[in-house]
């Protein structure tokens, strides 16, 4: 059997059904290369109750969880919800054609968290990211020029590698925007969503630029056509 389980944004977000899961389980993989979490993973463990194998990105894409879902109730650990990357949905599809047994357990993630800005979901065009290794990186831009002319916001991703504990800065990402931006254009900017340490400020770049926000997990949002509501909203920020 193969769990396939979201584990959220914080520890808070770990509910019964997932502690169940993980109890009957005979191996629990923690997927540690996508996101980052809100506490060690000795003390997820400890909070768990289990032992945890974690898992890079080689070993996610290796045959080795669903060789041992075929005898084993494998559970793989994921920050978020589980279908964020491509790779979950590829253990997915396999498990599916070995006629695995699989149970799903979705969470919150970034996706939905970034309501807190006070920007409709419906709103939400199509979503890129900021590399690290953005000099000559173009689709960002062309992702936001399509979603601007259909009214839309457009939500940045910004680039982590969490198993070298490397995460973009927002400054840099400001940087990389203002290529094409006007330095007083307002923007959203996110860090630290669904955790205790969460901000979200709705400022120009250029004062934006003089904010100092926690190193994890930000992302930022270029508003598109906004509504009267998300107007009000984004006033309050």
């Amino acid at each position: 059997m193969l769990n396939l389980i979201g584990i959220g944004l914080s520890h808070k977000n770990i509910t019964e059904e997932i502690k169940e899961a993980i109890k009957k389980s005979d191996l629990v993989y923690f997927e540690n290369y996508t996101s980052n979490y809100d506490i060690s993973i000795k003390e997820l463990e400890k909070l768990l109750n289990k032992t945890l194998i974690i898992a890079n990105r080689e070993l996610v894409e290796s045959d080795e969880i669903i060789k041992n879902a075929k005898t084993k109730n494998v559970s793989l650990l994921i920050i978020g919800d589980i279908f964020m990357a491509t790779t979950h949905i590829s253990l997915f599809l396999e498990a599916k054609k070995q006629k695995i047994k699989i149970n799903l357990i979705h969470n919150v993630s970034v996706l939905n968290a970034i309501s807190d800005s006070g920007l409709s979901l419906y709103n939400f065009g199509k979503i890129t990211s900021i590399p690290f290794d953005n000099k000559n990186v173009e689709e960002p831009f062309n992702v936001l020029e399509m979603n601007r002319k259909d009214g839309l916001h457009t939500l940045f991703l910004l680039d982590l590698d969490p198993t070298r504990d490397k995460y973009m800065s927002v400054d840099e990402a400001l940087k990389y925007l203002l290529k094409r931006l006007n330095e007083d254009e307002e923007i959203v900017v996110c860090s630290s969503l669904g955790t205790r340490k969460q901000e979200i400020k709705y400022k120009k770049i250029k004062d934006l630029i003089k904010l100092k926000f926690d190193k994890l997990l930000h992302c930022i949002i270029i508003p598109g056509k906004l509504h009267f509501i998300e107007e009000e909203f984004l006033d309050l920020l």
